[in-house]
């Protein structure tokens, strides 16, 4: 067997950089916390919103594994500075580690103690709804208001049952290609931005790219591409494993399209062009062209290669395209099963919506953006540049967000296991069981081990359905 990766676990653990390492029932005391600066360097203006709620200080608990409110020296984000400023609310962060966050929900829940907003995540739509863990928005949002028209297929793509229990205000963690343009030159080949730019950034171009710098290694260990990959190849396509019509989930296996980056990843695995090992930024050992990875990891990435030139692209297209799709996620938050603050957290969305929306809160959330993060001492940990920024905006905008729904079926169809073909959700497997499996050495085999156990699956969810 090639040696075994744990992208998986290691990004589930990773995005979320402030994992505590326990929950607790309450959150931190004034004397020990250190989230607050006495000032945001970069000033937010009060929002013109009709029927303004006083929340009057109550805060809204929020169950997750990071803080919205600011850590060390950060800046508030805009929609806490809309929402605490303007609206008078505020957030208290029950703490939880990645690993035992739906079991405290589902205690708390239980148990009566309070929580109110949880973060979105895959599992939400159709499980956790499944599993009675969240309630509908309806009743607090005014979905006719236009500040959602740009949202509004994705609003009505995760409409359940005839409810939204999800209700994304904006693109987020999209999974980006990040490569060094110094590294490009070096070796002879083209630009994928400026690629991209001209509707030439497809497999294609991406392989032949692959293809010609592991040749220039004269034999050395080289790599086209490591990092999270799989699934972004896949909905490269705009093609989902599971579509649903709003009435019923169906499985798509079978789409040609799917098909065709499956035996792409399947040569890439022949020709021993991924890495499968796991790394957190842009690797500096310059034997690696590629690197895929949510956004997140941009950062660090220019932080240890300063003088690599580094940019972002979208993951190319395949060739039979006519647009590109982003493999990515949709920002938003989930009002708890039994919360009687629905209101304040349907305030909280309406802030991040506005952050997201709003000319002068784009400019200000920009601004912040590009500040540098830096040590205690001094040392620059992370920063983005302008250009990459501006980029990044613009594939949100100019591509396709794709989202399929076997994420959001449980640890059968999405989860660790223990890490191994036999015993890990099948998406798992059939987003990445070609690059990294010997044992399985086709599309062929991979769909025909698991399209049944998928059907299976899908009966449970559509009996769910009225």
């Amino acid at each position: 067997m090639k040696k075994m990766t744990r992208i998986l676990a290691a990004l589930m653990s990773l995005t979320l950089l402030a994992a505590a390492t326990a929950c607790s029932g309450g959150t931190e005391s004034a004397e020990t916390s250190s989230h607050y600066k006495s000032e945001d360097d970069v000033a937010i203006s009060a929002a013109e919103v009709e029927n303004e709620i006083d929340l009057g200080g109550e805060p809204i608990y929020w169950l997750a594994t990071y803080d919205l409110n600011p850590q060390n020296n950060q800046d508030r984000s805009v929609a806490l500075s809309l929402f605490e400023d303007q609206f008078h609310g505020k957030v208290e962060w029950v703490q939880c580690t990645s690993d035992n966050k739906f079991d405290t929900l589902t205690n708390r829940i239980l148990g009566g103690e309070p929580v109110d907003m949880f973060p979105y995540e895959w599992d939400a739509v159709p499980n956790g709804v499944y599993k009675d863990q969240y309630q509908p928005l309806d009743d607090y949002i005014d979905l006719d208001d236009e500040i959602w028209d740009d949202m509004r297929d994705a609003i009505d793509m995760y409409e359940y049952n005839g409810k939204h229990y999800v209700i994304p205000y904006a693109i987020s963690d999209p999974l980006l290609i990040t490569y060094s343009r110094q590294l490009c030159e070096e070796n002879g080949l083209d630009d994928p931005y400026e690629l991209y730019q001209d509707g030439e950034w497809d497999w294609d171009a991406f392989m032949e790219m692959m293809k010609k710098f592991v040749a220039n290694g004269d034999g050395s260990e080289r790599y086209g591409i490591a990092g999270w990959f799989g699934q972004a190849m896949v909905q490269s396509t705009g093609k989902t494993i599971i579509n649903f019509d709003g009435k019923q989930f169906t499985n798509n296996i079978n789409d040609p399209d799917i098909e065709a980056a499956e035996n792409l990843m399947a040569e890439m695995h022949s020709l021993n062009l991924y890495d499968p090992n796991w790394y957190s930024y842009f690797p500096d050992t310059h034997n690696i062209l590629f690197y895929g990875m949510a956004d997140w990891s941009l950062g660090a990435s220019n932080a240890n290669n300063q003088d690599a030139d580094i940019m972002v692209v979208p993951f190319p297209k395949s060739p039979d395209a006519d647009e590109y799709y982003l493999c990515g996620n949709f920002a938003a938050k989930m009002l708890v099963k039994n919360s009687t603050r629905g209101d304040a957290v349907a305030t909280y969305i309406l802030c991040e919506r506005l952050a997201a929306t709003q000319e002068d809160y784009l400019a200000a959330a920009k601004e912040k953006a590009l500040i540098p993060n830096t040590s205690a001492s001094g040392v620059v940990l992370s920063y983005i540049t302008e250009e990459q920024y501006d980029a990044i905006e613009s594939y949100k905008a100019d591509t396709t967000t794709v989202f399929d729904f076997g994420y959001g079926m449980g640890s059968t169809m999405y989860g660790d296991g223990e890490y191994t073909y036999e015993t890990r959700g099948i998406m798992n497997n059939l987003m990445d069981a070609l690059l990294t499996y010997d044992e399985v050495d086709s599309w062929a085999v991979l769909r025909d081990n698991w399209s049944a156990a998928i059907d299976d699956v899908l009966k449970t969810y559509n009996a769910a359905l009225s």
